[in-house]
């Protein structure tokens, strides 16, 4: 399945905004167990780093407008809700202060989680570079009237010719997520431009869906995704890659970065056991000092728990790689 997302709707994770975090993470976690392909043009990438601090200012600006300042009449004096309420907003405004004091360290280290979860998305999607030739055909889109964007600005037709020569024929079609007006219909803003979907279906001979949030775009294709936390994203991807991984050295990287953490779900300990099993970038390297640590402590540490099929696979392969091998007993 292979999907487009505009640039407003990155940014609208920083705005005040109906979204929640939540859908990014879910969508790197549909990204890693290969359910769906990212498509990002660079235009888009460049785009969101260019608009992410003006956004965001504008965002803050908002947040630290806010108070919470009751004005009592002097009848009030001497209730215990009075004091009550006086109590709270002096807690307010301290944690209002204490909460702007960590997003400016954050916003200021790249650290929020809408940026790492942004850049973690980056990382995992299909890039397409911006070349001359699709400048060409940017600058020729416009000039003659073309939609999407303004008449002055090459982003949206960059993006879209962008789409249009990296993706593949697919009978799936392409899922495309953009609040932007310029993408949709000038009689019905929740439809696909009409121009813009006959242009897809001839040259693609595939449908685009149009979706003009990326909620509604799970709700309605995994409405029974599994939502986690940073802490719990940031696993999952590593396991992820851990399977994919290309070579020896990617291995290394990615265990140091498991081994970090100290606790495992079974199924994710599981995901780990078929990498080793599957993937040889990790089998061929198990006497590794890392590597052996790492499958000594989440793998033979945790044998009640794996699959024991997978698990007897996994010892005769380490048995046929490695030899001389000194083994944990495990017991059937």
């Amino acid at each position: 399945m292979d999907l487009f997302i505009d640039t407003n709707i990155y940014l609208s994770f920083y705005r005040f905004t109906s979204e929640d975090l939540n859908e990014l993470g879910k969508l790197a976690i549909t990204i890693t167990k290969k359910d769906l392909k990212l498509y990002v043009p660079e235009q888009v990438k460049d785009e969101f780093w260019r608009n992410r601090e003006h956004v965001i200012a504008e965002a803050r600006k908002k947040l630290m407008a806010q108070k919470f300042n009751l004005e009592f009449p002097n009848m009030c004096k001497g209730y215990g809700q009075y004091s009550k309420l006086r109590q709270l907003m002096n807690e307010f405004e301290e944690i209002h202060t204490q909460l702007l004091d960590e997003l400016n360290e954050d916003i200021s280290a790249v650290t929020l989680i809408a940026d790492k979860t942004i850049k973690t998305l980056f990382g995992l999607a299909t890039l397409i570079p911006t070349s001359s030739d699709l400048i060409e055909k940017a600058k020729l889109r416009v000039e003659t009237g073309k939609p999407p964007g303004k008449t002055k600005s090459l982003c949206d037709a960059l993006s879209w010719e962008a789409l249009l020569t990296a993706i593949p024929v697919s009978s799936d079609g392409l899922y495309f997520v953009s609040g932007d007006n310029h993408y949709s219909s000038p009689l019905d803003n929740n439809l696909f431009n009409r121009y813009l979907d006959r242009e897809w279906g001839q040259r693609k001979m595939s449908e685009l869906h149009f979706y003009k949030q990326l909620s509604s775009f799970f709700k309605d294709k995994f409405p029974d995704i599994k939502l986690l936390d940073l802490y719990e994203l940031e696993k999952e991807i590593l396991i992820s890659r851990l399977a994919a991984s290309p070579s020896f050295t990617e291995t290394h990287k990615i265990v140091a970065s498991l081994s970090t953490y100290s606790e495992f779900t079974v199924a994710q300990l599981n995901d780990i056991l078929k990498s080793c099993v599957f993937n040889f970038q990790v089998l061929h390297i198990l006497s590794d000092t890392d590597i052996r640590g790492f499958v000594d402590q989440f793998i033979f540490g945790n044998k009640e728990v794996l699959d024991p099929d997978y698990l007897r696979i996994f010892i005769q392969r380490m048995q046929d790689a490695i030899t001389p091998i000194e083994f944990i007993d495990v017991d059937f």
